[in-house]
C-alpha cells in the first residue's frame, strides 16, 4: 500500500454545518503531518463552500441528498485513493469507503459498521456523550431534589478532540487549533444586491442570528434579541444583519419588525433565506460581532475571525462552543439554572435556561467586544 506521506487521502466529511467547522483543526493537523499527500474531502452538496478556499484540502467531492451509496462508492473507486478517514460515525460512511475499495479505512468503532473499516478506534477517554435529560429529571432538578450531575467537564471534552483525536491515528499532532476558515470578500459575493435601496451603511455592522435548526430549547427570544439590538443601535448607531436559513423567514421578519429605530433608519438587513453558503460566509466576516444562538452560523463566523456573543441554553459551551476551547475572543453566556444543559430540543418547563440571560448581558458582552476591537 502507498505510504501515507504519498498517498491520496479522502476525508469523509460530517454533514452538519457546525460539526463540519469543528472538524478543520483535525484537517489542517492533518495537512501539517502530510504536507505532500493529495487530500480530497467528501461532502454533502450543501457545504461544499466550506472547502472551496480551505487550506487543508487539495479537492472537494460532493454528493446530493438523495445520491445513492453505491453511486458515492463508484465515484471514489474512480479515483483509486489509498488511505480513508471517515469523520462521521454512520454505518453508510464506512460503507462507502468499503465499496470504494479504498485498502486503508479509520474512523471510530461504532455497530453495524466495524467490519466495514480497517482500523476501527475505540473512543477516546474524554469523550462525553450528550444525553438528553427526561421531563421528569428536570423538574426534580428544578425542584432541588434531583442531582445536579454538576462534575467538571473533562479537559479534552469538546468536540474538536473527537475529530483530533483520528487524525493523530494517523500521525497527526493533537495540540488543538482554533476551527478556520476562508471567505470570499464581501464585495464580490453581489451581496449587496440584497440592501434595500435606503441602506444607510456604516463601519459598524452587528449580526444577529435568531434561529437554531435543532429546535426551540437553542433559541434566546425573539424580543430580547430585538431589545439587545435597539440598545446597542442606540449606543453605537450601527447596522444590522439578520442571518437564518429558510426556515427562519418568518422568525427574521418578527426580529426585524421589532428593530424600531434602525429599520426607521435603514439600518436593517434580513438575509434570512437568501444566501448560499459561500455568501453567508462573507457576510458573517463582514461583521463586527455576531449574537447568536448555539448553531452553525455561531461556529462558522468564529473560524472566519468574526467574535461571537454566543447564548446556550439547552447545549454546552464546553462540549460545542465556538472557537478553541478557552478562547477568550468570544463571550458564551449562560443562566447557571439547575436543569441545563438538557440537550432537549424543546424545553419541557419554561425555557429559562435561555429567559434569564438579559438583553443587558448581550449588549454588555458586545460593548466589551467592540471596545477591543
Amino acid at each position: 500500500m502507498t505510504d501515507l506521506a504519498q498517498g491520496r487521502i479522502i476525508v469523509r466529511g460530517v454533514n452538519w454545518l457546525g460539526d463540519a467547522v469543528m472538524t478543520t483543526p483535525a484537517l489542517l493537523r492533518l495537512r501539517e503531518a502530510f504536507p505532500a499527500a493529495h487530500i480530497t474531502l467528501l461532502t454533502a452538496e450543501k457545504l461544499q463552500d466550506l472547502w472551496r478556499l480551505h487550506p487543508a484540502v487539495d479537492d472537494v467531492l460532493t454528493f446530493k441528498p438523495r445520491t445513492s451509496v453505491l453511486t458515492v462508492g463508484g465515484l471514489l473507486r474512480e479515483r483509486q485513493f489509498t488511505h480513508a478517514l471517515v469523520l462521521p460515525n454512520s454505518p453508510r460512511s464506512a460503507l462507502e469507503m468499503w465499496l470504494a475499495g479504498v485498502p486503508f479505512r479509520l474512523g471510530y468503532a461504532r455497530p453495524w459498521r466495524n467490519k466495514l473499516l480497517t482500523h476501527a478506534l475505540p473512543p477516546r477517554p474524554d469523550a462525553v456523550k450528550m444525553r438528553k435529560r427526561s421531563a421528569g429529571e428536570i423538574r426534580e432538578l428544578i425542584a432541588g431534589t434531583g442531582p445536579t450531575d454538576a462534575v467538571p467537564w473533562p479537559a479534552r471534552a469538546h468536540q474538536i478532540y473527537e475529530y483530533l483525536n483520528l487524525t493523530a491515528a494517523l500521525g497527526a499532532s493533537t495540540r488543538p487549533l482554533a476551527p478556520s476558515l476562508r471567505a470570499a470578500p464581501f464585495a464580490e459575493t453581489g451581496l449587496a444586491a440584497f440592501f434595500p435601496p435606503n441602506s444607510q451603511r456604516t463601519s459598524c455592522v452587528i449580526g444577529l442570528n435568531p434561529g437554531a435548526e435543532y429546535g426551540p430549547a437553542k433559541r434566546w427570544p425573539v424580543e430580547a434579541f430585538a431589545a439587545a439590538a435597539n440598545e446597542l443601535y442606540r449606543r453605537l448607531d450601527c447596522e444590522f444583519l439578520i442571518f437564518g436559513g429558510l426556515g427562519d423567514v418568518a422568525l427574521a421578519e418578527q426580529l426585524r419588525a421589532r428593530l424600531t429605530a434602525p429599520l426607521a433608519h435603514g439600518h436593517v438587513t434580513s438575509l434570512a433565506g437568501k444566501t448560499r453558503l459561500g455568501e453567508l460566509m462573507s457576510a458573517l466576516k463582514h461583521c463586527r460581532v455576531l449574537i447568536t444562538n448555539d448553531t452553525g452560523p455561531m461556529h462558522v463566523a468564529a473560524a472566519l475571525g468574526t467574535p461571537v456573543v454566543a447564548l446556550f441554553g439547552s447545549t454546552s459551551p464546553e462540549l460545542t462552543g465556538p472557537g478553541r476551547p478557552g478562547d477568550t475572543k468570544h463571550r458564551l453566556l449562560q443562566a447557571g439554572v439547575r436543569c441545563a444543559p438538557c440537550f432537549l430540543r424543546q424545553c419541557p418547563i419554561d425555557l429559562r435556561c435561555l429567559q434569564r440571560i438579559t438583553p443587558e448581558r448581550v449588549v454588555a458582552a458586545v460593548m466589551e467586544l467592540n471596545e477591543s476591537r
